[in-house]
């Protein structure tokens, strides 16, 4: 995400979190909910990992709550912290507030949902992403779609994504993810109308990952390889390896 000053809460991420809470606050005692916590040696977001953007935030901490309802609902928080800000003393925070409904058909499964963005610090960048997804076994493509402008994306912006996953011998699990945008020109942040090097749509990365659990703590290490693509503005990123230890719990 792009680099500005801090900003407030908008009335809608705090209507919908508030709302979300009061939803699932009755729900709980027959409902999934769990939780996760996790250290990373970086945090590359949709290819962006320094070159031309502000990712590169060297090791971070990141984690949320997930609920499940019996129903195909679903609501939950992530959160992480961030290699840089407005200027100021305090480094960014990134907090994503997400719901959705899912189901499934035969061997198709299917979802949509919103995420409401708020940042702590870093200015004019909450925003609010609807997304639906479909999957097909191993295989999953979806989209998120951007509803407003903000410091990192104008209102219209879709980012394409084709997932994979899979089972390997000795408990190790494989998953791909690509990713593509298709961006807007103009926004009221990002102007790229008049830019000859603006790309309209582009290929971003390829996220490979490979995990393994860490005897019976419950907790995972992971790999995860970036071949990157271009951001908006046709500025190639670089490859990142991103190591990681996660820990899954129940509530």
């Amino acid at each position: 995400m792009t680099m500005f000053t801090a900003n407030k809460l908008t009335k809608f991420g705090l209507v919908t979190a508030v709302a979300g809470m009061m939803v699932a606050a009755p729900m709980l005692a027959s409902a999934g909910v769990s939780g996760n916590i996790g250290v990373f040696s970086d945090y590359v977001l949709r290819g962006i990992n320094g070159a031309g953007g502000t990712e590169g935030n060297g090791p971070v901490v990141q984690g949320g709550f997930d609920y499940s309802g019996d129903s195909g609902v679903y609501a939950g928080y992530w959160g992480s912290n961030l290699g840089y800000s407005n200027g100021s003393t305090a480094s960014g925070f990134e907090n994503d507030f997400y719901a959705g409904w899912g189901g499934s058909s035969g061997d198709v499964s299917y979802s949509i949902g919103f995420i409401q963005y708020y940042y702590l610090h870093v200015a004019n960048s909450d925003g609010l992403e609807i997304y639906p997804t479909v999957s097909y076994g191993p295989v999953s493509f979806g989209l998120k779609y951007l509803t407003s402008d903000v410091a990192w994306g104008n209102s219209g912006d879709i980012y394409w994504t084709l997932g994979y996953s899979a089972s390997l011998p000795a408990d190790f699990n494989l998953s791909a993810t690509a990713g593509y945008y298709t961006y807007k020109k103009d926004g009221k942040y990002i102007k790229t109308s008049t830019d000859p090097s603006a790309k309209s749509s582009a290929f971003r990365h390829l996220d490979v990952s490979l995990s393994h659990p860490i005897g019976k703590t419950g907790a995972d290490m992971s790999f995860t390889y970036t071949l990157p693509g271009k951001d908006r503005m046709g500025v190639d990123q670089k490859d990142a390896v991103v190591l990681g230890v996660k820990y899954g719990f129940d509530i």
